[in-house]
């Protein structure tokens, strides 16, 4: 096994030291609880907002003005989660 000299290194060679701080089970705990909270929250707003536009588009006595604009909300959410889904 060769050893390094950290005070002089070899030719087009760098070097980097880290120190990171172990993550506790409560803090992992606290974390996910925040993270499923939060992912939760947005899951609800999404089909409350799905829900909305979809009973505007099914109302009869909506105008064409408030379905356009459904319609687009509906696409605009569409394209949303097919990004994030394909990650592009």
């Amino acid at each position: 096994m060769s050893t390094i000299d950290l005070n002089t290194p070899p030719p087009n060679h760098k070097f980097s030291v880290s120190v990171e701080r172990e993550e506790t089970a409560g803090e992992r705990n606290v974390r996910l609880f925040k993270d499923v909270t939060l992912f939760m929250v947005a899951v609800a707003f999404v089909t409350l907002i799905a829900w909305l536009c979809y009973s505007t588009l099914s109302a009869p006595n909506a105008t064409a003005d408030e379905k356009k604009w459904a319609m687009s909300v509906l696409s605009a959410a569409t394209g949303g989660i097919i990004g994030y889904l394909v990650r592009r």
